[in-house]
Protein backbone atom coordinates (compact mmCIF):
# COMPACT_ATOMS: atom_id res chain seq x y z
CA UNK A 1 0.00 0.00 0.00
CA UNK A 2 1.16 3.83 -0.90
CA UNK A 3 2.42 6.33 1.99
CA UNK A 4 -0.23 8.31 0.12
CA UNK A 5 -3.00 6.31 0.88
CA UNK A 6 -4.19 6.19 4.72
CA UNK A 7 -6.72 4.19 5.98
CA UNK A 8 -9.66 5.26 8.32
CA UNK A 9 -11.48 2.83 10.44
CA UNK A 10 -14.92 2.93 10.46
CA UNK A 11 -16.97 5.33 13.43
CA UNK A 12 -17.37 2.03 15.01
CA UNK A 13 -19.59 1.51 18.50
CA UNK A 14 -20.51 4.56 20.22
CA UNK A 15 -18.69 5.12 23.55
CA UNK A 16 -20.42 3.42 26.17
CA UNK A 17 -22.42 1.12 23.87
CA UNK A 18 -22.34 -2.61 24.42
CA UNK A 19 -21.70 -5.25 21.74
CA UNK A 20 -25.16 -6.46 20.09
CA UNK A 21 -24.11 -10.34 20.35
CA UNK A 22 -22.89 -9.62 23.79
CA UNK A 23 -26.28 -8.48 25.02
CA UNK A 24 -28.42 -11.10 23.08
CA UNK A 25 -26.41 -13.88 24.84
CA UNK A 26 -26.83 -12.55 28.20
CA UNK A 27 -30.69 -12.39 27.69
CA UNK A 28 -31.01 -15.73 26.60
CA UNK A 29 -28.76 -17.02 29.01
CA UNK A 30 -31.44 -15.08 31.54
CA UNK A 31 -34.39 -16.12 29.79
CA UNK A 32 -33.46 -19.61 30.18
CA UNK A 33 -32.58 -19.51 33.77
CA UNK A 34 -36.20 -17.84 34.48
CA UNK A 35 -37.58 -20.59 32.70
CA UNK A 36 -35.57 -23.21 34.17
CA UNK A 37 -35.95 -21.91 37.90
CA UNK A 38 -35.99 -24.15 40.41
CA UNK A 39 -36.79 -27.27 39.54
CA UNK A 40 -37.08 -27.17 35.87
CA UNK A 41 -40.52 -25.84 35.32
CA UNK A 42 -39.55 -22.00 36.46
CA UNK A 43 -40.38 -22.48 40.24
CA UNK A 44 -38.87 -18.52 41.38
CA UNK A 45 -37.69 -17.97 38.02
CA UNK A 46 -34.38 -16.72 37.92
CA UNK A 47 -33.68 -16.62 42.13
CA UNK A 48 -35.12 -20.13 41.90
CA UNK A 49 -32.53 -21.23 39.25
CA UNK A 50 -29.76 -19.42 41.47
CA UNK A 51 -31.04 -20.80 44.32
CA UNK A 52 -30.48 -24.25 42.60
CA UNK A 53 -27.23 -23.43 41.55
CA UNK A 54 -25.56 -22.07 44.93
CA UNK A 55 -27.03 -25.76 46.20
CA UNK A 56 -25.75 -27.90 43.79
CA UNK A 57 -22.87 -26.46 42.24
CA UNK A 58 -21.13 -24.01 44.91
CA UNK A 59 -18.25 -23.03 43.30
CA UNK A 60 -19.98 -22.05 40.39
CA UNK A 61 -22.10 -19.82 42.08
CA UNK A 62 -19.33 -18.18 43.95
CA UNK A 63 -17.90 -17.11 40.70
CA UNK A 64 -20.86 -15.58 39.58
CA UNK A 65 -21.70 -13.93 42.94
CA UNK A 66 -17.95 -12.50 42.53
CA UNK A 67 -18.46 -11.33 39.64
CA UNK A 68 -21.66 -9.27 40.84
CA UNK A 69 -20.12 -8.11 43.61
CA UNK A 70 -18.30 -4.49 43.49
CA UNK A 71 -14.18 -4.80 43.84
CA UNK A 72 -14.04 -2.69 46.87
CA UNK A 73 -16.20 -2.65 49.44
CA UNK A 74 -16.93 -0.56 52.44
CA UNK A 75 -18.93 0.11 55.31
CA UNK A 76 -21.66 2.62 55.77
CA UNK A 77 -19.60 6.12 55.80
CA UNK A 78 -16.60 4.36 55.05
CA UNK A 79 -16.46 2.35 58.12
CA UNK A 80 -16.16 -1.18 59.07
CA UNK A 81 -18.66 -3.82 57.30
CA UNK A 82 -21.31 -5.32 58.91
CA UNK A 83 -22.00 -9.34 57.63
CA UNK A 84 -25.22 -10.46 58.16
CA UNK A 85 -25.29 -14.52 57.55
CA UNK A 86 -28.88 -15.52 57.11
CA UNK A 87 -29.92 -19.19 56.95
CA UNK A 88 -32.57 -20.28 55.07
CA UNK A 89 -34.65 -23.90 55.72
CA UNK A 90 -35.17 -26.33 52.57
CA UNK A 91 -38.50 -26.00 52.60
Amino acid sequence: MSNNLKRTAGPGRPKGSRNKTTVALKEAILAAAEKHGEDGRGKNKLAGYCLKLAKEEPKAFAQLLGKVLPMQVTGEDDGQIKVVIQRFSDS
